[in-house]
């Protein structure tokens, strides 16, 4: 790989800027400083030095983000905020995108890569993956509304939902929904198909890495081994 391609797909300066960088000496491969970007390395054992900052090579990157009310799920939007802005540049660059849609007024756990195919497979029907939400209601959820879930809930406009869990508070003013799909505001259409109406949504857990409560709105941090781990396996299930 050449050394610009290397530093631009790192997030770490554009092709122009690793020029500028190395014609003053800034970009050091295996303690030699290199003037010739054009020049290819091996990314995975060249020790490369940008600007006296090492550069780690990381072909996949995995972010979890506690996603705040009033953004989009999406990479770029002119008239609405996105997810995607809530990160440092650096890691803007490297060009992530959500694994999965989470409506503009939902918040919680979503997870951002530039895996295509991990997130392919993630989203799979064939793969089940499990998605928790804890969601409040207008008014107490209907007796015997756990047996439709579990059955299908039957929406609206006909589709028949795959079988779903629902652990209702004492109250019944609310719960956890597990789904292993994600149609078009799916949770919503599910609640309204009981006679009620969901008032706050949050995701809280996701091929099963739950949200870490540490993060504030609008806050993230990279996956653990251990969670990337757990969504590779995920994305193998049958």
């Amino acid at each position: 790989m050449r050394i610009d391609k290397f530093l631009s797909e790192q997030g770490i300066a554009s092709r122009k800027e690793a020029a500028k960088a190395a014609k003053g000496g800034g970009v050091l491969v295996n303690g030699t400083p290199v003037k010739d970007l054009s020049t290819h390395i091996d990314p995975e054992n060249a020790q490369v030095v940008y600007l006296g900052r090492k550069v780690e090579y990381q072909q996949f990157i995995y972010v979890m983000l506690n996603k705040p009310e009033g953004y989009v799920s999406a990479t770029d939007d002119k008239s609405l905020p996105y997810v995607t802005k809530l990160l440092p540049e650096e890691l803007q660059k490297r060009e992530l995108f959500p694994v999965g849609r989470l409506d503009r007024d939902t918040v919680g756990l979503m997870i951002l890569t530039n895996n295509g195919q991990l997130a392919h497979s993630l989203l799979s029907p064939k793969h089940h993956v499990e998605k928790e939400y804890r969601f409040t209601a207008k008014v107490p959820m209907r007796e015997g509304v756990e047996r439709e879930f579990e059955n299908g809930v039957t929406l609206a406009d006909g589709y028949e939902c795959k079988s779903a869990k629902i652990i209702l508070d004492e109250d019944r003013m609310g719960g956890i929904i597990t789904l292993t799909e994600g149609k078009y505001h799916q949770i919503k259409r599910m609640v309204a198909a009981s006679d009620n109406r969901v008032m706050s949504l949050e995701r809280i857990s996701f091929g099963g890495i739950s949200l870490d409560t540490s993060l504030a709105r609008g806050e993230w941090r990279y996956l653990t081994k251990e969670e990337i781990t757990s969504l590779e396996q995920q994305a193998k299930k049958q």
